[in-house]
């Protein structure tokens, strides 16, 4: 057993979950606040201006009235990433679900899960989360937890899309499919809207590549230039789409869109999309 190991109880994983509740749920991040108000200087549409308008004093009246900036307050998305030398005292999976439960409870926030896709009785408590754990050197500090909470309503969650691509397609065959799901998606996600996209692995890796891209913040470059100019070409023609804010039109359908790649079979092309609304939200802490 290492010297350094550093351990971390269940009570502390719990408490900061709870927090990362609330706190996702109220305050908009500022990559997006800034986001939004560059959109409604640059915006030429009147309507869409309004729009734009509406959502920045939504923002800011959530956070000063303390209440969600969206009354669905979404599927809690956690992820979790644990630094070398990191001991978890307890059941680290209750100890999530149980953070959700209390941090929904104090947030007075709706309660959206339902026991079975089938069944749907609602658990009456937000629960259970989704959780994705990463082990990956350099995941989080040495000796710490590093976690994020990412509540995800199914406005946009229900727009999002994954095909098998043949690798004969290539990026010409991946960027209209993108294109074409938020076409598909219209007014839907409320946006204007964030695009993940993973592409590479198996499909279900392509999905979570997807899913963690929207933790990107707007304005962010990605570290490949090939990807950062298709990000930018996707950009450019999701907006040109002229969907915009709330889909009444106007220049602003996206406010950014992410990519994250991975490996793949010589076979295979998967791409997954999953958008996010206007609002994304996510909140991190390490501990």
């Amino acid at each position: 057993m290492s010297a350094n190991l550093r351990f971390v109880s269940a009570e502390q994983i719990t408490r900061t979950v709870a927090e990362l509740c609330v706190k996702a749920n109220i305050f908009a991040k500022d990559s997006i606040r800034t986001a939004l108000c560059r959109a409604r200087e640059t915006e030429t549409s009147t309507l869409a201006a309004s729009a734009l308008e509406t959502l920045l004093e939504n923002v800011d009246c959530a956070a000063r009235e303390k209440l969600p900036i969206c009354q669905d307050t979404g599927m809690a998305v956690v992820f979790v990433s644990f630094g070398l030398d990191v001991h978890i005292e307890g059941d680290i999976d209750q100890a999530i679900h149980e953070g959700v439960r209390q941090g929904y409870r104090d947030g007075y926030f709706r309660y959206s899960i339902v026991n079975d896709p089938i069944k749907r009785v609602n658990t009456g408590d937000n629960t259970p989360a989704v959780i994705h754990y990463d082990f990956t050197p350099g995941s989080a500090p040495n000796g710490t937890v590093r976690i994020t909470v990412a509540p995800k309503g199914f406005g946009s969650e229900n727009m999002s899309a994954l095909r098998m691509f043949n690798p004969s397609e290539g990026l010409t065959g991946v960027e209209d499919f993108i294109v074409e799901t938020v076409k598909a998606a219209g007014g839907n996600p409320c946006p204007p809207v964030l695009v993940g996209v993973g592409i590479g692995g198996t499909m279900e890796k392509a999905a979570l590549l997807s899913k963690r891209a929207l933790l990107r913040e707007p304005g962010s470059v990605n570290s490949d230039p090939f990807w950062a100019e298709t990000e930018e070409c996707l950009f450019q023609r999701i907006n040109a789409l002229g969907i915009g804010p709330a889909g009444f039109g106007g220049r602003t359908t996206t406010l950014g869109v992410f990519i994250l790649t991975y490996p793949t079979h010589i076979a295979g092309l998967p791409v997954a999309v999953n958008i996010g609304c206007h609002a994304t939200r996510h909140e991190t802490a390490v501990i």
